[in-house]
């Protein structure tokens, strides 16, 4: 750090999205991988030691996301929280509320942030009753002893309510984060003396950053742009959510958003000026440090989750049951284009949880393995990631069609007529978990066919699906509440909420069959 009189420089460093993600293994296979809180402790480290006037900011989706995590929640909540020992021994100043910050509960929610020793920032999560900050403080003012002063407002998206299972969320107001923001930022402005104002917002960019074109459908999911844009005085913008890698500007404010996973970390580099004893910016320079083959692991945090590990991985390493035939995946665009024995596996289970005959599942992500023919747990949390739960919703026979034609726009046909992933479910965020696949109906996609036409059979054993009819479907609760843009589940009529998390539905099911037979009744395709 350059300090004297009139100059200083601050390091503004961040991490975001990490979910969970400590040792830099791929759990599936145990295979290394770059990525995790031990190796970004080794980042941040140094970066402290260059800095000594440095803030060290969490944006959120932390404390959720790896099977360390997952058993932690289910078998050892009553134990410190693992995740929050380490944010604990690398001394952030702060951090911020995610969206899945809520996954595992809001009981485990509150006992984390209890044993932080740094504050939760969320302005805009509320206290239904008394309507204030849920988590105690909306922003952090940090003073250093040369006098300068640090605003750090923290913000989430307040679109948690479209995708949270509502028992993880009662009580609870999310409100608005742009109309937050600006209240904010204006009570900052009037009541507190800082030099520099920090927004760490769990939310991304739903504008290009360079043209200001919309880049998605402006739920308000995502307002990082018109924060930019509407609210006066922001000086760095720190965001996730979206898992991008940004280190740029919008209208003279600096933005930051560093991947996920613990892949990089994010710093911005400030440097000031003294001007009739007051700090003044004088340089703002942001910039993305990847974790690499060469980033060391720091010994101090593989130590503190030692024990949970072990734990984690005798539990991985349980056999569940065997698969007679092939549930593997090699193709995961063949997958998508017609009925496959996992997909059909994963819709015969929420079936038989739900008791209903129509279900609709995703292949989450392009990892997926799918079941070898002896399953272990780290097989099931391999293929389904997320902790969710089911539910199962009344819809009609015009909703069907109109959530078919929404996945059926996840394809589209290039210039040699040959289909590929539309750009919209890559761009800016890996969006695979938007498609989804059904079973109990038989349906046809063609997309040679203008998007919105493109459902070109529906049918319920052998008889076309009555529009005006109502159907009881079961699916994931992020989907039920319309997560996804698929608008036309919201508010639908719950017949059954199942409370179970489906990595453990899919396990009971294999433990009470103990063989099960790996099907393809082949009742949906796409045509192209």
């Amino acid at each position: 750090m350059v300090d004297n009189k009139e100059m200083c420089e601050l390091v503004i460093l961040e991490t975001s999205d990490v979910h969970g993600n400590v040792l830099p293994i791929n759990y599936g296979n145990n295979l290394e991988m770059h990525k995790g809180l031990a190796k970004l402790a080794h980042l941040i480290n140094l970066e402290k030691e260059k800095h000594p006037y440095s803030l060290l900011i969490d944006n959120g989706d932390v404390i959720q996301g790896t099977p360390l995590t997952y058993h932690y929640a289910k078998f050892l909540s009553d134990q410190r929280n693992p995740i929050i020992s380490i944010l604990n021994e690398l001394n952030f100043d702060a951090a911020v509320i995610g969206n899945h910050e809520f996954n595992y509960g809001l009981e485990l929610l509150e006992r984390s942030v209890k044993e932080s020793l740094f504050p939760w920032l969320s302005a805009n999560i509320l206290n239904e009753k008394t309507k204030e900050p849920l988590f105690g403080k909306p922003y952090l003012i940090r003073e250093f002893d040369n006098g300068l002063r640090v605003a750090i407002l923290g913000l989430t998206t307040h679109y948690i309510p479209n995708w949270e299972n509502p028992n993880h969320i009662k009580g609870i107001v999310f409100e608005d984060a742009l109309e937050s923001a600006k209240r904010w930022v204006n009570h900052l402005r009037e009541n507190e003396n800082y030099d520099l104002l920090v927004i760490s917002y769990h939310g991304g960019f739903e504008r290009d950053i360079k043209t200001g074109e919309p880049t998605e459908t402006l739920t308000g999911e995502n307002q990082g742009y018109q924060m930019c844009m509407d609210v006066e005085g922001i000086d760095i913008l720190l965001t996730g959510h979206q898992h991008r890698t940004l280190a740029d500007e919008i209208n003279g404010v600096t933005i930051l958003q560093p991947s996920f996973n613990g892949h990089m970390l994010g710093k911005v580099k400030v440097q000031f000026e003294q001007k009739d004893g007051k700090w003044m910016v004088n340089k703002k320079s942001p910039q993305l440090i990847d974790v690499s083959d060469t980033t060391l692991v720091d010994e101090k945090v593989v130590g503190i989750i030692e024990d949970y590990e072990v734990k984690t991985q005798e539990w991985l390493d349980q056999p569940m049951g065997a698969i007679i035939g092939d549930m593997t995946i090699t193709d995961v665009m063949e997958i998508r284009l017609k009925d496959h024995p996992m997909i059909e596996f994963i819709n015969k289970v929420q079936m038989d949880a739900g008791d209903v005959e129509i279900s609709n599942t995703a292949l989450f992500h392009n990892e997926s393995p799918g079941f070898p023919n002896d399953v272990t747990m780290r097989d099931i949390v391999s293929n389904y990631i997320y902790p969710n739960t089911l539910k199962v919703i009344r819809i009609t026979g015009q909703d069907m069609k109109d959530a078919l034609e929404k996945c059926a726009t996840y394809f589209k046909l290039d210039e040699n007529n040959e289909i590929s992933v539309n750009p919209e479910f890559i761009e800016p965020k890996p969006q695979h978990y938007n498609y989804d696949m059904w079973e109990g109906i038989q349906y046809e996609l063609d997309i040679r066919k203008p998007s919105g036409q493109r459902v070109v059979k529906l049918e319920r054993n052998g008889v076309p699906i009555e529009l005006n009819g109502e159907y009881d479907v079961v699916m994931n609760n992020y989907r039920a509440g319309g997560g996804g843009d698929y608008h036309m589940y919201k508010d639908k009529p719950v017949i059954k909420d199942i409370q179970i998390d489906m990595t453990e539905l899919i396990a009971d099911y294999i433990l009470k069959r103990k063989t099960i037979e790996a099907t393809c009744n082949d009742n949906w395709k796409v045509i192209f």
